[in-house]
């Protein structure tokens, strides 16, 4: 499958990925700070399934009306607890989803063109699993220790700990991913040491770009 074009000029594609709970939105939410244009695959992802849409009625058709929640809308903490203990379930679910969000995906890298970006930032959380490198210019892994990880987990999406070890079974080992990635920012710290580390990179990354 090649769902996205290779960049052969402007804006070189920056994929930015990292294990749940790793603070790559944080990241990217630091980048497009500074202007630079980002695409989160979550978001598409999001697009993808809204009420109407093909993908919608495929997930629904399969998974019944059980995963949606009292507006209609497709319940992802349902979604997500099901394909976390079921892996042909997230296979299913990712064969209906994953083609749309690089659909909506290229359209996006269209615009950037148009508008003559000159780097765009995306955020894909199953970048490697879903053999996507050869489609970036440049790859940046947002890396933290499983426990720490767990922790964020916990406290952010309110989940137990026996279903955030889980959900972090199922994902690519995250050594794997930084043996595989251009460059990696290490979030085993504070607030301000991800910050001073990402604007090192942000850095370096412009200047890449101006040479």
């Amino acid at each position: 499958m090649k769902p996205l074009a290779k960049s052969k000029g402007n804006p070189l594609k920056l994929g930015v990925t990292g294990g749940v709970g790793s603070g790559k939105s944080v990241v990217c939410d630091f980048l497009a700070g500074k202007g630079i244009t980002l695409i989160s695959a979550d978001d598409l992802a999001r697009r993808a399934v809204l009420p109407g849409t093909e993908a919608y009625k495929n997930i629904v058709n399969h998974f019944g009306t059980g995963v949606l929640n009292e507006d209609g809308g497709l319940d992802r903490k349902k979604m997500r607890a099901i394909i976390t203990h079921d892996r042909e379930a997230k296979k299913k679910l990712e064969s209906i989803v994953h083609p749309e969000v690089f659909r909506l995906m290229e359209i996006e890298f269209k615009a950037a063109d148009s508008r003559h970006e000159s780097v765009v930032a995306v955020e894909v959380p199953l970048l490697f699993e879903l053999g996507l490198k050869p489609f970036f210019d440049l790859t940046l892994t947002v890396s933290a220790e499983r426990d720490i990880r767990i922790k964020r987990m916990m406290h952010r999406d309110q989940v137990s700990e026996s279903d955030a070890e889980a959900l972090l079974g199922i994902q690519m080992p995250e050594d794997v991913k930084i043996k595989q990635s251009d460059f990696v920012v290490d979030n085993n710290g504070d607030m301000e040491k991800l910050h001073e580390l990402t604007e090192g990179f942000y850095q370096m990354l412009m200047t890449r770009i101006r040479s």
